[in-house]
């Protein structure tokens, strides 16, 4: 069992939240469970663990609360928003590949690794490609794809800070109608298996978004989920994330190291100037623009959009369109690149075999 380990989590997660929150830090109930957890596994001998499915109860807990504050205007002008959306993930794409060169030709990494590495998807998806395939080291690209998620999640708050607004949901857990609650969570973790059938991306979080805005279009009253319950949401996620840079992720070698926080830096400040495109474009906040082109998970910047106030209902669309880009364009034609790659590397065997005969 691993209950002593989980309790470990849960002391180190909490004094990191109230500290954050005594420093007037951003988004302190993610944010600090994240940086104490991820500090304190350097320096604590006894191994640290936190279920995934602690991550899920709180993915369903936040997709509720953003079903309840989805706005549907977003749709509207949808053709110029899904051409806008196409244009910066195309952008982002290509200069993915313009980095995955560069970490070929800097470091010793394989061409396919590189590209397997910068290729903006998820730390999911893209693992499980790796595994698929051969001659991809898994370690540098769950390493460069943690890093990732990591920074974006850690340095965008920080960012922002000065834009952020009251965020999220301030009504009390006293004033909360407790049963109606419980059964609306119950209910909407048990709708995950639909998700799950038909294969929706981060179905724990997806699924019950899609099923509140339902309950909405269907005039259905649901309770709303108060601020200590979306606090400890918050611990919950950031408590994983922070478990998910390992200490014998730095043994990868210096170049690796600098080379995965370098391109993380890299994809921030590309997507930032982006942000600041949708600003002047389609006259979003600063907030909503950056989380909506941020190259993070889809359920991290839909919960820091909910932590600082931005526009939820555009931060989501935007996400999940890059993620069906990434399903859709990015992953075919990586994996045709994977097929270019190893068939030009047998041509060579095979020519090299021939000149030693």
């Amino acid at each position: 069992m691993h209950i002593k380990s989980i309790s470990l989590v849960v002391l180190i997660s909490i004094i990191g939240a109230l500290l954050f929150d005594v420093l007037g830090l951003p988004v302190p109930w993610m944010l600090g469970p994240l940086f104490s957890v991820l500090i304190s596994q350097f320096f604590i001998k006894y191994e640290l663990y936190w279920p995934v499915q602690f991550r899920n109860v709180g993915l369903v807990v936040i997709g509720v609360s953003i079903g309840q504050t989805f706005q549907l205007n977003v749709f509207s002008g949808m053709g110029w928003l899904v051409l806008m959306m196409f244009v910066l993930n195309l952008a982002l794409a290509m200069v993915s590949i313009l980095m995955a060169i560069g970490v070929h030709k800097i470091s010793n990494v394989s061409l396919k690794t590189a590209l397997t590495c910068t290729v903006p998807g998820g730390l999911g998806q893209i693992v499980v490609f790796a595994e698929e395939e051969k001659d991809i080291d898994l370690a540098v690209v769950t390493y460069f794809h943690v890093v990732r998620i990591v920074s974006i999640v850690m340095v965008i708050p920080f960012v922002l800070s000065g834009h952020v607004v009251q965020g999220g949901n301030t009504s009390s857990i006293l004033d909360a109608e407790l049963i109606p609650l419980i059964v609306l969570l119950l209910i909407a973790g048990s709708t995950v298996w639909i998700g799950k059938k038909i294969k929706l991306p981060v179905p724990f979080f997806l699924t019950p978004i899609l099923f509140v805005i339902a309950l909405t279009l269907f005039s259905v009253e649901t309770p709303h989920v108060p601020g200590e319950l979306l606090h400890i949401a918050q611990l919950l996620m950031g408590a994983y994330i922070g478990l998910l840079l390992k200490p014998n992720m730095i043994k990868l070698g210096k170049k690796v190291i600098l080379l995965g926080i370098g391109s993380a830096l890299f994809l921030i400040v590309l997507t930032f100037a982006q942000g600041y495109f949708l600003v002047h474009f389609l006259d979003y906040s600063l907030p909503t623009s950056f989380l909506s082109t941020a190259a993070g998970g889809l359920d991290q910047m839909s919960l820091l959009a909910t932590a600082i106030g931005a526009d939820v209902s555009a931060v989501t669309v935007f996400q999940i369109f890059r993620i069906l880009f990434v399903f859709l364009f990015v992953l075919p034609l990586l994996k045709m690149a994977c097929s270019y790659i190893d068939k030009k590397n047998e041509m060579e065997v095979d020519e090299n075999k021939k000149v030693h005969q």
